[in-house]
């Protein structure tokens, strides 16, 4: 019974951890929408935006990676993948969305986004569909090895 509660806190402590890393990354992505910025060592209110959105942005992606693949780390190898000779072809479509929305962000979106996040989303969208494209090399493509 005790090391049942054990585990549970565990893992509510875990799950306060992800939490915590989404709120700040969701807050610094946020903030780099808004004007609101000290110059920063470098004197450049936009540059200190920037820096503080990408770091925005790689909270949320280790948020995402502890959720997916339920460690820390920043490589989806393969041998993490529950199911990667099917669930390859979602990571490619994540990717040509995230395409597909940079293009819209760029036509359409200039005065709403940052200047940029159709930059920053492209390097998104293109390592998503490299690391899709591989799985299926290496799991239903001509790179799979014979058993």
């Amino acid at each position: 019974m005790l090391s049942s509660v054990a585990l549970v806190q565990g893992h509510m402590e875990q799950k306060a951890e992800q939490v915590g890393l989404l709120v700040a990354g969701m807050l610094l992505v946020a903030q780099s929408f808004t004007t609101l910025a000290p110059d920063g060592p470098w004197d450049s209110p936009s540059f200190t935006r920037g820096v503080l959105g990408l770091l925005g942005m790689v909270l949320l992606y280790l948020a995402w990676f502890r959720q997916t693949f339920g460690i820390y780390g920043i490589a989806p190898t393969v041998d993490r993948w529950k199911n990667p000779g099917q669930t390859w072809l979602h990571v490619v479509v994540f990717g040509l969305a995230c395409l597909v929305l940079t293009r819209a962000i760029r036509a359409f979106g200039g005065d709403v986004f940052p200047e940029p996040a159709g930059l920053l989303l492209m390097l998104v969208g293109m390592l998503a569909l490299t690391n899709g494209l591989y799985v299926w090399l290496i799991t239903n493509g001509p790179l799979m090895e014979e058993e």
